[in-house]
């Protein structure tokens, strides 16, 4: 007994060290990056800077005639420019005919917040449009993609951020009808782009260059994910969010945006394959170069205003006179639904693709958790069941273990009063107290670790499912019951205003909810199924700890709060079950009844 209080009090000061750091160090930290992001921007719409070209001129930094201009509203960034429709089941907005940009991408199922009648999530957005505001738990950034070309004087000018596109037919994109874009140059070199787009979130770039010409040309293709703005609160220790991509030898790079800032450039080895792009919590916009000629990728940060890029430069084409030469660059634009990314990786061959969504160090448990509850949900039609229902398999897969470490604190019990007579014989001599406490541990046959496994088995299982719930958008808004609209969120409501009874805001660090409490209450009663140690600091440790998890948790997301109240809920109808069958008191009712028995006074 004396090992497993040792442990949980290891536990309890851990969560103590935790929550003092979330509060004097990361919630500080947070209030000072969101002070500072909101500084930026106002600076960015006080003041449009000119904007410098790239290092060596290869792939454009962000300068055009666009964003020098002052601060617009959304609706008069877009008017600024001839545009096409984009019309699907997924997305909604419109394509730039200058620079053939795709600088407006509105995502038709998610919504700012859970009411439907919110915004929908504006991705994409014209670079001279005002600095945008974040929208519940996510920033909708100013940021766009544009594809072009880098030539030389034999070629003329080429494709880039100011050329103006025609139109050929068709004038909206839908998945049915693909646009075609033209431009021919001085020289006789004539651009022929056709835009397709699937049902979901991926566009196909391809580009036909006809030599019409005198002489051979060369142009090497070009494309760019830019960003203005950051997150408020980017790049937290649980969810990765900047530039990233998958490319050449060095595989998966994530650079955050503070390390870009840094550093100004990045620039991998040459690839034949792979994607890069940046990233939101539930966002992305991704570039798949060609793999018919090697590509440089590169991530940079360029100042005067402050924007991320993520973009490649591929090895020049070399185009005939009278010949072509064909170019296809694939665009992902839209919500990070794990299905949708799979089948994207699995189909059209992208490298890694998965790992746009960051799935951790511990992939192999996050991912199986994921599948096991998206399983359940598409048997059970709600995210809060399916969590619950998971609860059980996984208890019921760990069920031989945990049964044996019940089995073995119920023995513990059995002969607590053989130990105590131990303790009290030998209290002057530890050491040869340690050895009749081995020596009674080996005639009983009682593993002294063993209740510590029920603990260790869950903190994988409670990490990886705070995983899922903060990583991936299937999450994002899904509803329990009653008040909880959305399990990825903390529980709205506190008991410091009666759950809402009483007509005044709660400071965040006092949102103690209905769940929480729940969750606090039955871990009191599982800690209660021990007998009450006899070190007083020991009691007072334990006494304390489910205080300390409720405040903890109040912050985490609902889904997991529920989780570990019904786990909780189990453990207790299991250990309590296994201790009657053994013949072990079960402590419960007694610890329960001394919390109210009078204490008797010294004098007693």
């Amino acid at each position: 007994m004396e090992n497993n209080r040792n442990f949980f009090i290891t536990i309890a000061l851990s969560v103590l060290i935790l929550t003092l750091w979330q509060v004097f160090y990361v919630n500080p930290r947070i209030e000072t990056e969101r002070k500072t992001a909101q500084v930026e921007r106002s600076q960015v719409e006080e003041k449009q800077g000119t904007q410098p070209a790239a290092p060596g001129g290869t792939v454009p930094g962000g300068a055009s005639g666009t964003e020098g201009a002052a601060a617009e509203t959304r609706d008069a960034a877009l008017a600024k420019t001839e545009r096409i429709k984009i019309d699907t089941p997924s997305i909604a907005g419109s394509i730039s005919l200058t620079g053939g940009r795709i600088d407006d991408v509105q995502l038709k199922h998610y919504h700012a917040t859970v009411d439907d009648n919110s915004p929908i999530i504006e991705l994409l957005n014209p670079a001279s449009m005002g600095a945008p505001s974040p929208h519940a738990d996510e920033f909708v950034a100013r940021q766009f993609v544009e594809i072009g070309y880098s030539g030389n004087d034999a070629s003329g000018a080429v494709p880039g951020d100011k050329t103006v596109w025609k139109v050929e037919g068709n004038t909206t994109l839908t998945p049915a009808s693909p646009v075609t874009l033209t431009y021919t140059n001085d020289k006789g070199i004539n651009f022929k782009r056709t835009i397709s787009v699937d049902n979901e979130y991926m566009f196909k770039v391809t580009d036909t260059v006809t030599n019409g010409g005198a002489q051979p040309i060369s142009v090497s293709n070009y494309g760019r994910v830019t960003r203005f703005d950051k997150p408020t609160v980017a790049s937290t220790y649980v969810l990765h969010e900047g530039l990233i991509g998958v490319t050449g030898e060095e595989g998966l790079q994530e650079l955050k945006y503070s390390a870009i800032e840094k550093d100004k450039e990045h620039v991998p080895g040459k690839s034949t394959d792979g994607w890069l792009g940046i990233t939101d919590k539930y966002w992305a916009v991704a570039l798949v170069p060609s793999g018919k000629q090697p590509f440089q990728p590169r991530f940079a940060y360029f100042e005067g205003p402050s924007r991320y890029q993520s973009d490649f430069l591929s090895d020049p084409i070399s185009v005939a006179p009278g010949q072509s030469q064909t170019v296809e660059t694939l665009v992902f634009a839209g919500a990070k639904v794990v299905s949708t990314i799979n089948d994207y990786e699995k189909n059209l061959g992208i490298r890694q693709f998965d790992l746009l969504i960051d799935w951790g160090w511990f992939y192999f448990i996050t991912k199986p958790m994921f599948w096991l509850i998206d399983s359940l949900y598409k048997l059970f039609g709600n995210f809060g069941l399916a969590i619950l229902a998971t609860t059980v398999l996984v208890k019921a897969a760990f069920f031989p273990l945990a049964n044996k470490s019940y089995k073995s604190m119920a023995n513990m019990k059995k002969v607590q009063p053989k130990m105590l007579e131990i303790r009290e014989k030998y209290a002057d001599d530890k050491m040869k107290q340690q050895q009749a406490m081995m020596e009674l541990y080996k005639t009983e046959k009682i593993n002294p670790i063993a209740g510590c496994w029920p603990v260790l088995l869950q903190i994988p299982v409670f990490f990886s499912l705070y995983k899922v719930l903060y990583v991936t958008i299937e999450m994002r808004h899904a509803p329990f019951f009653g008040w909880i609209q959305d399990l990825a969120a903390p529980d709205p409501t506190s008991i410091f205003n009666l759950f809402g009874l009483l007509p005044f805001a709660v400071p965040h660090a006092l949102m103690i909810g209905v769940w929480p409490l729940i969750m606090g209450v039955t871990m009191f009663l599982q800690m209660r199924m021990q007998p009450t140690p006899p070190d007083p600091t020991q009691a007072m440790l334990f006494n304390w700890m489910p205080v300390i998890f409720t405040f903890m948790l109040s912050s985490f997301p609902a889904g997991l709060v529920i989780y570990w109240a019904w786990n909780n809920l189990l453990s207790i109808i299991q250990q309590g079950v296994i201790m009657k069958r053994q013949g072990a008191k079960i402590e419960l009712w007694g610890n329960l009844a001394g919390i109210f028995r009078k204490k008797p006074t010294p004098a007693e």
